[in-house]
């Protein structure tokens, strides 16, 4: 009996240690997973077991996301998963997005993997046109896009229409120019075959340092009213909070950075604003709802932490994690430069190779045109000999028969008749048979002079022979030279000089190995800006070449907007340098009379 009980005691209390979980699913910008969580579960308990299995280190730039009534939210750290107001159907659903950017990519972001998430959102926001891109710019992107996805253009492989299903532009850059997919992907391919050599993170970056001058990058928008209820656009990033048109989302009309705001708080709808300066006044707005403001005062704290930090000394992992990735960029660019040398070497030997066996077929070829040449001439004095022994035997003919002439006409002369008639005739004869005998003598020498220039087109037939003989000699003894070359240059499997090379590899850098890293870093910055200078060439060409195909019909409030910010020479940063030339207080004012 007691041991019934002790076991149902046992039972019952190991099914209240037992955990209840639910099923979460994250939704990143290339992937899905799913983990199971326990009900107790704070949201960084999430949040960190997501960032260990994507092995994400630089953590403060994300987030996960969901959505309440049509409004982005985002889990907060210190609160239960299951107490946001999160769907109570499972897998309960939140999206893993960078919830902060960066000022400067290529400095802040350090991680592959970093670099990655955010190229791909970045890429999804400017072909959902959450982030207004020119078109020549959107080309550009593109074509890196391309790289980092196809790796080096081959003309052999990245055919006419390989970008066919790709969707590299926003639909607001295709309806405006009167252009095929294949003129569109004609001027992508022209760019992308330039980034040959660049590596899929190194292309990610150019987007990202690219895209990050674009007026709309890392902006988040929410309408507000100021005191006297007029409808503006409070725009919040990296750099501070600035106040928009509705109607332009490009250019803030006025901006207040991050390192003069003091204070932010809410109650309600209200939002109010402390300047740094205690002596200049507050200033408040009003947004449409409370949970915006929520989302409001996120965003303003952590894009104000960041902004701080970044203008302080690393922490000790940041500079951890910076050396480990500036010896991991070095190692790979030892690395690539390697591969480059074997491919260069193997390239080299292919087309050695190449010029060997087409040289081999030459060879061949020649071999071949004298062997039949050598056969002709053979034929030819066999012929020349026999008609010289034919002739020969005419002519010894033709002398027998003038010998035998000339015995008639000897025999005639003895035998010649007294009377005068038989002597006329015997005369007459005599003659013919001089005539006879004088033609048989020419015909013979002739003969003779023919046989023996038959005899010297012989000597000649033969003498050819005897070069074509000697030159198919010459020709057959450089084909099998050439034979044990081609054999001794194939492409060979291996390459031990290289492997001998990638064995004594060491990733030990010393001070010297680091100078050389900072002499060629340096050499990269010069080469970026004359390949800056270059690319806005490319660019305003591209600009031009495609502006008669522009249907100006099409052009949409921000197209006008940016082509007029381009005429005045305006720009992102500029423009807000120039708003932050003005005193604050005078800022402030400003913005209680829009």
């Amino acid at each position: 009996m007691a041991g019934a009980i002790a076991s149902r005691m046992s039972f019952s209390s190991l099914k209240r240690k037992q955990p209840k979980t639910f099923t979460v699913r994250i939704v990143t910008m290339d992937a899905e997973m799913e983990f199971s969580c326990e009900v107790k579960w704070k949201g960084k308990d999430l949040f960190d077991l997501v960032c260990r299995t994507l092995g994400l280190r630089e953590t403060w730039f994300f987030g996960l996301q969901y959505t309440i009534k049509d409004t982005v939210a985002w889990l907060k750290m210190d609160k239960k998963v299951l107490d946001h107001d999160v769907p109570t159907e499972e897998p309960v659903t939140f999206h893993f997005l960078a919830k902060f950017y960066p000022e400067n990519a290529e400095e802040e972001l350090v991680q592959e993997i970093t670099q990655h998430l955010f190229f791909l959102q970045v890429k999804k926001q400017i072909l959902d046109e959450k982030i207004y891109c020119p078109p020549e710019a959107s080309v550009l992107l593109a074509s890196y896009a391309v790289q980092a996805k196809y790796g080096d253009y081959d003309p052999n492989v990245h055919k006419r229409g390989f970008l066919a299903q790709e969707e590299l532009l926003p639909k607001r850059v295709i309806n405006l120019y009167q252009m095929t997919p294949e003129m569109w992907e004609e001027r992508i391919t022209a760019w992308y075959a330039e980034h040959r050599g660049r590596a899929r993170d190194e292309a990610e970056m150019e987007y990202l340092k690219i895209a990050q001058d674009l007026e709309m990058y890392g902006v988040n928008y929410f309408a507000i009213r100021n005191k006297k209820g007029t409808e503006l656009l409070l725009g919040v990033d990296a750099l501070g909070l600035h106040i928009y048109d509705p109607d332009n989302r490009l250019t803030p009309k006025i901006s207040f950075p991050w390192n003069e705001i003091r204070n932010i708080s809410y109650s309600d709808k209200e939002f109010t604003i402390k300047p740094l300066d205690k002596k200049i006044d507050v200033f408040k707005f009003n947004s449409s709802k409370l949970r915006v403001n929520k989302l409001i005062l996120q965003l303003c704290i952590g894009n104000h932490d960041l902004f701080m930090r970044r203008r302080k000394a690393d922490s000790l992992e940041v500079q951890q994690m910076k050396a480990q990735a500036r010896e991991e960029k070095a190692r790979k660019q030892m690395e690539r430069q390697r591969l480059a040398r074997e491919k260069q070497m193997r390239e080299e030997a292919e087309r050695t190779r190449d010029e060997l066996e087409r040289r081999l077929m030459q060879l061949k070829e020649e071999a071949t045109m004298a062997n039949e040449a050598l056969m002709r001439s053979e034929e030819t004095a066999d012929l020349l000999a026999e008609k010289a022994q034919i002739t020969e035997e005419e002519a010894k003919l033709l002398a027998q028969k003038a010998a035998e002439a000339e015995q008639e006409m000897q025999r005639i002369k003895a035998t010649a008749i007294r009377t005068e008639e038989e002597k006329r005739l015997m005369e007459q004869k005599v003659l013919e048979a001089e005539m006879l005998a004088l033609k048989m003598a020419e015909e013979s020498e002739r003969r003779a002079k023919e046989a023996d220039q038959l005899k010297q087109d012989l000597q000649e037939a033969r003498e050819s022979e005897r070069r074509a003989k000697q030159k198919l000699l010459e020709i057959t003894s450089k084909s099998s030279y050439t034979s044990v070359n081609s054999s001794t240059t194939a492409l060979p499997t291996d390459l031990p000089s290289f492997n001998l090379i990638s064995e004594s590899l060491s990733f030990d850098f010393k001070d010297t190995d680091m100078k050389r890293l900072s002499m060629e870093i340096e050499k990269e910055k010069v080469e970026y800006m004359e390949k800056s200078k270059h690319l806005q060439e490319q660019l305003n060409e591209l600009k031009t070449e495609i502006e008669a195909l522009k249907l100006k019909e099409r052009e949409t409030a921000l197209d006008i907007l940016h082509n007029e910010n381009t005429s005045r020479g305006n720009s992102k940063h500029n423009t807000i340098k120039k708003l932050t030339l003005q005193s604050t207080q005078s800022r402030v004012a400003f913005f209680e009379e829009l």
